[in-house]
């Protein structure tokens, strides 16, 4: 079997990418190749590799100043969560249809330790289990274009869910949503799980625009 092999550009750009939507990079910073050459400890051809895709990613963009990081805007972040909010709902109609056992079973328990770690206030594990729910959500419909639309669009978004799991209210809601969309796709209704994937995103969204 063939063993894919991360490239020596593909880890720097995913190291500056996550730099970036984590709020490591603030919109505005200028990057240069010779200050992450020495940061990260490579040489400049990689750091230019991963400089070019980050501008087609439109995290970063070149001016008579140099690179500036972009990031996430405020009309990204709509246009975000507005695609989410169809496009998830149909993920969810599409796994209350398939009913998967084994992964409705995982999901089951993601959504028992995300409000383990509410009742703990741990907002990095929060965080984790919150992904591993929206992300087995992806898994579950087998529906691979969607799949290769959401996961970036959630790791996108990273630095703001993780301000907006952080407040107590919003974990709390947001765990009580995750299991009532449990509870309609092991129920096999897949229009109410539809209609409670719309909500929650909905939801997300305007707690993430008061974090």
């Amino acid at each position: 079997m063939e063993h894919k092999t991360v490239s020596l550009a593909d880890q720097v750009f995913e190291h500056i990418e996550k730099d970036i939507l984590s709020g490591v990079y603030a919109r505005g910073d200028i990057l240069t190749e010779s200050h992450l050459s020495a940061e990260l400890g490579v040489s400049r051809t990689p750091i230019r590799e991963a400089l070019r895709r980050l501008e087609q990613e439109h995290l970063i963009e070149e001016t008579g100043k140099g690179v500036v990081v972009i990031g996430i805007s405020e009309d990204d972040l709509e246009d975000i969560f507005l695609i989410r909010t169809q496009l998830e709902g149909l993920v969810c109609k599409s796994v209350a249809e398939k009913q998967d056992k084994e992964l409705l079973e995982q999901l089951r328990e993601t959504v028992e330790l995300q409000e383990y770690y509410v009742s703990k206030k741990d907002p990095d594990h929060i965080k984790l289990m919150d992904n591993k729910f929206h992300e087995l959500i992806y898994k579950m419909s087998g529906r691979n274009v969607f799949i290769e639309i959401l996961l970036p669009l959630h790791n996108k978004i990273q630095k703001y869910r993780k301000a907006s799991v952080s407040k107590p209210s919003r974990a709390e809601r947001s765990v009580a949503e995750h299991k009532a969309i449990l509870e309609a796709i092991e129920s096999g209704d897949g229009q109410k799980a539809f209609d409670l994937s719309v909500k929650h995103i909905k939801n997300a969204y305007n707690s993430t625009k008061k974090a």
